[in-house]
């Protein structure tokens, strides 16, 4: 079962999919929430039989497609994408178990099912052909999503959304076909394979110093051609304006998956693309992404203070929070891209947890207005509790699975930009503001509205959902060892890479070599003995 594990988590649930057409309306909520947990017990047999150990990928498949131009299906993980895929499973799962009684259930699931095929295939495809189609198809159930069970706006929500992300991604095509002609040139033989790509060393000598905007500076421009791409789905400032209407408009589980792991896609391919294949043109964007990383994070921080809608809240906050993971990203060492990726899963159970609980209280009274509440915390204390734990651990207080995330990412940064690295940290202080507000706002004073003096609590089938979200970001607050090990391990591979390719002295003094690190890490230790 192993040899083809990664294809069995891939097409599991749209094959499930499938057979669900003919199961009855009745039994479909039953239906789909078991194969969603079979999905989810599959990845953790995936994370067991993983070894932490190793750097580079396990568990990896190929079977040729179309030999004569290099497309191969090829599949693997490692430590950089094996828990955004038990993330999504994760997700698919709670979110499928908590789905409240809705119109054409049984289409909702099977296109959550579907959706889940196409987001598991992003995480593990290592062609990158395979990785396009997986991309691709990921927007049509989402645009499904948000245009059939979505709000009043959902058509012009759902459309915006797909056109930004599609724009960008034909972008990202003309890069990929360009990167398998320069694959072409230098060997000989047509590749899409991502690790045949991570050996070809594209020339930078114009990158740092010359004309940089000559159109034979290939590096530069692939590297822009990926970025739009990828920066779209993240969604980076200036590109953000779609995610905010996809949010307020899609129904709670369509924000929950976009939230926890659709937006991650753009992140991962950051790691998985850009860094390995353009380590020269990485260090010359370093700061400009920076800084539009730090924009993201303080502009989207004070446009959440100023929101009066408790989603659109959470939403300006997860784009914010997904500002510190970009940051990270482009600190070029080992601590702040893991503390990245960290920061990944914990963007995903903190903001699919809110948007969950968020949708909590719509169904109760059918509005996300904070001026409808108030005093919330004297008829629903669970909901009150659980919503100050995920609110706490969204702001990143120490001993929650944020703060592990944001503290590695800043610290890593730190190493590039002290100046800008404190800026990044206001986030911080403007999160706390803007959520202790709303939470002010919405659980603490009188309850005068008399609408509200008789909501019913949690449910069992909500707190079923909520309680392993708050264990999750309790414990890896706690002891986030599990997932930083193997993360770490892998995220040093990459980094050796960039720096073994880099052709720049800027890029090799930025990027650091982890077996220079590690002998003088040895030679500190003998001192102090």
């Amino acid at each position: 079962m192993l040899d083809h594990i990664l294809s069995i988590l891939i097409f599991f649930p749209a094959l499930a999919g499938i057979f669900g057409l003919g199961v009855a309306k009745d039994s479909m909520r039953a239906y789909g929430t078991a194969v969603a947990f079979i999905e989810f017990a599959l990845s953790l047999f995936l994370w067991f039989s993983f070894d932490p150990t190793v750097s580079g990928m396990q568990f990896m498949e190929e079977l040729p497609l179309v030999p004569a131009f290099g497309i191969n299906y090829i599949l693997g993980v490692d430590g950089i994408s094996l828990f955004i895929v038990v993330l999504a499973a994760f997700f698919t799962f709670i979110g499928i178990a908590s789905l409240s009684d809705t119109k054409n259930i049984k289409n909702l699931i099977i296109t959550l099912l579907f959706l889940q095929m196409t987001m598991v295939g992003v995480f593990l495809a290592l062609d990158a052909i395979v990785f396009y189609l997986f991309w691709e198809l990921s927007l049509v159930p989402m645009l499904y999503i948000i245009g059939a069970w979505g709000g009043p706006k959902r058509i012009y929500a759902s459309v915006k959304f797909f056109l930004y992300t599609f724009t960008g991604s034909l972008v990202m095509l003309v890069g990929i076909l360009f990167m398998a002609y320069f694959y072409y040139q230098a060997t000989g033989v047509w590749s899409f394979a991502i690790l045949d790509w991570y050996r070809l060393i594209l020339p930078a000598e114009d990158l740092l110093t010359g004309d940089i905007w000559h159109m034979g500076n290939y590096q530069m421009w692939l590297f822009l051609a990926f970025f739009m791409g990828f920066a779209i789905k993240v969604p980076m400032f200036p590109f953000h304006t779609w995610l905010p209407y996809a949010h307020g408009q899609a129904p709670t589980i369509g924000s929950v998956i976009l939230a926890a792991i659709l937006l991650k896609m753009g992140t991962y391919a950051l790691i998985r693309f850009l860094l390995p294949l353009f380590p020269d043109a990485s260090v010359m964007f370093m700061f400009p992404i920076a800084i539009l990383a730090i924009i993201m994070i303080i502009y989207t921080a004070m446009v959440a203070y100023a929101q009066e809608d408790v989603k659109q809240v959470v939403a300006y906050s997860s784009v914010s929070h997904m500002g510190v993971i970009v940051l990270g990203t482009f600190a070029l060492n080992v601590e702040g891209i893991s503390g990245s990726i960290f920061l990944m899963i914990g963007h995903g159970v903190v903001s699919g947890a809110l948007f969950l609980l968020v949708g909590v209280i719509y169904d109760r009274r059918d509005t996300k207005m904070m001026k409808d509440f108030g005093g919330l915390a004297h008829v629903m204390p669970r909901y009150a509790t659980i919503f100050g734990i995920m609110m706490m651990a969204s702001v990143g207080l120490p001993l929650t699975i944020n703060f592990v995330g944001e503290f590695l990412s800043l610290l890593g940064f730190y190493q590039q930009s002290h100046i800008l690295t404190i800026f990044a940290g206001t986030a911080i202080i403007v999160g706390a503001i803007y959520m202790l507000s709303a939470y002010k706002k919405m659980f603490f004073g009188e309850l005068t509205n008399e609408k509200n003096k008789n909501l019913p609590d949690l449910n069992k089938r909500e707190l079923f959902a909520l309680v392993p979200l708050v264990v999750v970001a309790i414990w890896l607050g706690i002891y986030p060892k599990p997932l930083l090990t193997p993360i770490s391990n892998s995220v040093e591979s990459v980094v050796q890479l960039m720096h073994d390719k880099a052709t720049t002295d800027e890029a090799k003094r930025r990027i650091p070599s982890i077996a220079q690190e590690i002998i003088i890490t040895k030679t500190s230790t003998k001192e102090m003995h």
